[in-house]
């Protein structure tokens, strides 16, 4: 991570030493932390992408069954941006409903556009064969717009982690002072890295959050493919997964308050650039 975005911390560490919090477990804790790319529709960084605007898929591609979301040119985000082995160039596109079925299922998808690929307008409403008109209305409220991109710097916002004979989850393995270094990320966060609409890599974030939400959609995902809803192979770790994007729905469709869209994808699967191998899971307090 750049030394600047370490300098941006300063403010985190002095109030951690402020609460008394031993010196060895600030730095141990600050050493998780993880570049990610704050995306806007104000701002005066780059434009990368944007919200909505016209659906444009190659023609094998199938319609997506979720609705489109926004693109994203790899090429425009800023070098070392995240931490993430992006491709360089192309776009990528992010599709999602924001509610959570209860059922398990994938609330989305993401489509990797190789740069130079021919590609054709798409009807963006396929998603909804069913013509539900209350549906149609939540699309409708859907953001649109450019995107600017901030390179920012991210901490764990989740004060616990699931551990065998800890069903209610427990401080993070090393972190004994966890859930009081994630209060003083809460309370330094707006002066360091203010959060947006959507964010690339880093880490996960809802509105009500306790255990890691990347860790919730692997589960998810887990059961999907367990009950055949989702194809193999599956790692229960955590560890083989990563943040690829975090979208906070609620800030803009108007019903769907609190709800945010977490797309979460194997590490070896972003290696190989198999994008449609990623999961979405969905927290959503109506």
């Amino acid at each position: 991570m750049a030394p600047e975005m370490w300098d941006r911390l300063s403010p985190f560490r002095d109030e951690a030493i402020a609460r008394c919090i031993p010196a060895d477990d600030i730095e141990r804790w600050l050493a998780t932390a993880r570049p990610c790319a704050t995306l806007t529709r104000d701002g005066d960084g780059p434009v990368v992408g944007q919200f909505g605007g016209p659906l444009l898929l190659p023609a094998d591609t199938p319609d997506p069954a979720h609705p489109f979301v926004a693109s994203i040119d790899l090429a425009a985000l800023p070098a070392d941006a995240t931490d993430l082995p992006l491709p360089p160039d192309g776009q990528l596109l992010l599709f999602a409903f924001p509610e959570d079925d209860g059922d398990g299922d994938t609330m989305g998808s993401v489509v990797y556009i190789p740069l130079g690929t021919a590609v054709a307008e798409r009807d963006k409403h396929a998603w909804n064969s069913f013509d539900w008109d209350d549906y149609e209305a939540m699309f409708a409220e859907f953001p649109e717009g450019p995107l600017r991109a901030t390179a920012n710097v991210s901490l764990p916002h989740h004060k616990s982690v699931i551990q065998p004979g800890m069903p209610w989850g427990g401080p993070h393995p090393g972190h004994p002072r966890s859930e009081e270094l994630v209060a003083v990320w809460e309370s330094t966060r707006a002066d360091i890295a203010p959060e947006g609409p959507l964010q690339i890599g880093g880490y996960a974030d809802e509105e009500a959050i306790d255990t890691d939400p990347v860790a919730v959609g692997v589960s998810r995902a887990v059961k999907a493919a367990e009950a055949g809803r989702w194809d193999g192979p599956v790692s229960d770790d955590v560890s083989d997964w990563v943040l690829l994007a975090d979208w906070l729905a609620g800030m803009d469709v108007q019903g769907w308050e609190s709800a945010t869209v977490h797309w979460v994808i194997q590490r070896e699967d972003l290696a190989a650039r198999r994008f449609d191998r990623a999961f979405t899971s969905v927290f959503w307090n109506p």
